[in-house]
């Protein structure tokens, strides 16, 4: 049986031979919807990305019979560490062959540099950030990814769960909904209701709202406050900040994007939703996820032309104050009318804890379809 090497990624063609290996593993899969190259660039390289003002981490392949088998990334939230009172090392960015001396040296080395790091646990698949991509997928292999989130092969999560040590830590579900004809009863009422009890109303907003008058961070702002007690979360920089509202709000559809103000309290920010057409099936035909020569016409199609039949659902947030309340029907009632405009079928949720009841009630009147299901492992290590 031959060897597995480990080799830390230390200069930029390794790591171009890290990001390339997914592609590899993947290719021809009708599943995975491959992230772009240079986001992936973007996020991994530690002149790129602001979450290194509170992160640190190490890229690891591994090679067996002389190619790459797998690859890895360990990550420390020291931010994250902070809030939650924890010595965590995260990994993230996994990918292996069906070989489990393989995926067993991959996590083994990152266990012990989060060792070396005086870190006691071990958690993951997790990003930097709750931007990033989170959670093994563990049911739906046979459904499409989306560019949000993750797509794995069913033989990961047999991997880890018959690691020593490792168990469940956090549990998430996603769901395919079907975008109604019209605007359900219910979400109309409840608008209504919700807008004439607390002066609540929806707005779209223009690219001088968001890049000159501050709306970028409210934003921002917003999601931290919304997804502060989230798990595993970290609240955004102001350096975070400007870099997202520079890197999404530069082409997302704006006619997808739907914000609540608060009239009794100076026009405060206090819901948003954001949406994108669904990248699936462009992200498929750029070739090793590069923008040239033709991935950016299809790209181009799906974003600005909406060639697509199904909207994701980004990201979608309410504050606690009127959280419960349903001013989630303030959205959908803007948003689904738009849906239909631009011919969307069905939507896809995202990742949600699968103890969040509260949120999954909210698709109850969409026909939703519990079509996905992921895993976040903890281990605690020993010196």
């Amino acid at each position: 049986m031959s060897k597995v090497e480990i080799k830390r990624v230390e200069t930029k063609k390794d790591l171009k031979r890290f990001i390339q290996f997914h592609y590899d593993l993947y290719r021809g899969n009708k599943y995975d919807a491959p992230t772009l190259y240079l986001d992936d660039i973007n996020t991994l390289s530690k002149d790129r990305n602001a979450a290194f003002d509170f992160c640190e981490a190490e890229y690891f392949l591994a090679y067996k019979d002389g190619k790459i088998a797998g690859r890895v990334a360990a990550i420390i939230n020291h931010r994250a560490n902070e809030k939650w009172q924890k010595k965590t090392v995260r990994f993230g960015w996994i990918d292996f062959i069906d070989d489990t001396d393989v995926s067993k040296a991959l996590l083994d080395e990152v266990e012990k540099w989060g060792l070396e790091k005086g870190m006691d646990t071990i958690q993951g698949p997790l990003g930097f950030t709750d931007m990033d991509p989170e959670g093994m997928l563990v049911e739906g292999f046979d459904e499409l990814g989306t560019m949000p989130t993750i797509y794995n092969y069913e033989y990961y999560k047999r991997h880890i769960e018959a690691l020593e040590g490792y168990s469940i830590d956090n549990r998430y579900v996603e769901f395919n909904i079907e975008v109604p004809a019209e605007v359900p009863e219910k979400f109309t009422r409840v608008a209504k209701l919700i807008s004439d009890r607390y002066n609540l109303k929806t707005r779209k907003l223009t690219k001088k709202d968001i890049f000159n008058d501050g709306y970028g961070e409210k934003i921002f702002a917003l999601i931290n406050e919304t997804y502060k007690d989230l798990y595993g979360y970290s609240e955004l920089s102001e350096r975070q900040i400007q870099q997202y509202i520079k890197q999404y709000f530069g082409f997302i559809d704006l006619d997808l994007v739907t914000i609540i103000e608060d009239g009794n309290n100076a026009n405060k920010l206090v819901g948003i939703g954001i949406c994108i057409p669904s990248m699936s099936a462009a992200l498929q035909k750029c070739h090793n996820g590069r923008m040239f020569p033709f991935g950016w016409w299809h790209l181009l199609r799906a974003l600005k032309f909406r060639k697509s039949k199904g909207v994701d659902l980004l990201l979608v947030g309410i504050t606690p104050e009127f959280r419960g309340k349903g001013a989630n029907a303030l959205l959908f009632a803007d948003l689904i009318p738009r849906f239909n405009e631009f011919g969307f079928e069905w939507a896809e949720t995202q990742v949600e804890l699968e103890s969040n009841t509260m949120v999954q009630r909210q698709w109850a009147d969409m026909n939703p379809r519990l079509h996905k299901r992921r895993n976040c492992y903890a281990k605690l290590l020993k010196k």
